[in-house]
């Protein structure tokens, strides 16, 4: 049996006011100078070896080359392994949670990335900014990132029948997502503030996700198919 963390409510509302602050003095103004100075060091110093490397582990974060295949194979692994559509449930619910906010927020803010050669890059709401390049805040590599190796991990353990070691949760969990911040910062992709959001929400997100009980979500699967895939011994 998988032992369940209980975890605490605190966190989530410390997660949820420091997102709050963070946008609201982007909004205001304030941030903005910092975030530019970080994006001109980042920009002016990227030689080829360092900048490649960057661009090649910033995958690491990319939701349709990376994420999601490999959630989908280790969620087709759980399902071969329980016989139970309940190892689908993880993934399905890390899909709605970032579409319903991670999107929309990237939509409204409308804030340039540092790549952008438009007027006000750095300020929220640009009017002027179109294309990927306006949709900078909160960055969804961070974001999207936190959310889905949070499902690699309830997967991986779910399909080892134990919880994760220390180093098992810091390889899943931590080391790939300290990397896409560094990386995204570095290459210019996402302003040091829109890294600092993604993770806020990200991390709120996914302990959102740590506390559902997948195995008592009534299912109505075909019989044989909406058995336990989480908690049972196997």
């Amino acid at each position: 049996m998988i032992q369940r963390r209980v975890l605490s409510w605190w966190p989530d509302l410390l997660l949820l006011a420091a997102f709050g602050a963070l946008t609201v003095a982007l909004i205001d103004g304030h941030l903005l100078g910092l975030d530019e100075r970080v994006a001109a060091w980042s920009l002016a110093h990227q030689p080829a070896v360092p900048y490649w490397t960057a661009r090649a582990l910033n995958y690491l974060g990319q939701g349709g080359q990376v994420l999601t295949p490999v959630a989908l194979i280790l969620t087709g692994l759980l399902v071969r392994r329980t016989h139970s559509l309940r190892a689908a449930l993880p993934g399905i619910a890390a899909y709605v949670v970032t579409f319903l906010t991670i999107g929309p927020m990237k939509i409204f803010f409308d804030r340039a990335a540092p790549r952008y050669t438009g007027p006000d890059k750095v300020e929220m709401f640009n009017a002027v900014a179109s294309g990927k390049l306006s949709m900078s805040y909160p960055s969804g590599h961070l974001g999207n990132s936190l959310v889905w190796y949070a499902v690699f991990a309830i997967l991986a353990a779910a399909l080892l029948g134990r919880a994760l070691t220390g180093w098992e949760f810091f390889a899943i969990r931590v080391l790939p997502v300290a990397i896409v911040f560094v990386t995204t910062v570095y290459t210019g992709f996402h302003w040091l503030t829109d890294s600092i959001a993604g993770l806020l929400l990200g991390l709120l997100l996914a302990r959102l996700l740590d506390r559902i009980p997948w195995d008592r979500i009534p299912l109505p699967a075909p019989r044989g198919w909406n058995g336990p895939a989480f908690s049972a011994s196997r």
